[in-house]
């Protein structure tokens, strides 16, 4: 009984942690736009890969079949993650060299990147148990 509840409690902590982070991350980029000193949307529009990054492996793992050592629907759904990551880090910086938006702004954004695709990740690490299907949604 009392392993069953400190499971629950580490799941439970878990799932905190990882909302604060992803909050985090987010008020990073808030920040990036709305300070006064940068005073632009621009850097928001990383949201939209924040939105697009889980999306190939949540659909190659509800669509692909476990058999076998290579698994070429989940690679590909890899790759276009990474694909997408890597343009969420692109985006701002060329932003910041066509001087559309600050370097600060730039900075903001990139460290909100990294916090929050560190949450993204320590989700699919945290719940990749049996137990707790998220390869249903």
């Amino acid at each position: 009984m009392q392993h069953l509840v400190l499971y629950h409690l580490s799941w439970i902590l878990a799932l905190v942690s990882l909302a604060f982070a992803g909050s985090v991350g987010m008020t990073f980029v808030i920040l990036a736009c709305a300070l006064p000193q940068f005073g632009l949307w621009w850097p928001f529009f990383v949201f939209l890969f924040y939105v697009l990054a889980p999306l190939p492996t949540l659909m190659a793992r509800r669509f692909s079949d476990h058999s076998g050592s290579s698994n070429s629907c989940l690679e590909t759904a890899i790759f276009l993650t990474m694909g997408i990551l890597v343009c969420s880090f692109a985006l701002p910086i060329v932003l910041a060299r066509g001087t559309v938006i600050q370097w600060g702004a730039c900075g903001l954004t990139l460290a909100g990147n990294v916090i929050v695709y560190g949450t993204l990740l320590g989700f699919f690490l945290a719940f990749e148990a049996d137990d707790s299907d998220y390869n249903m949604w």
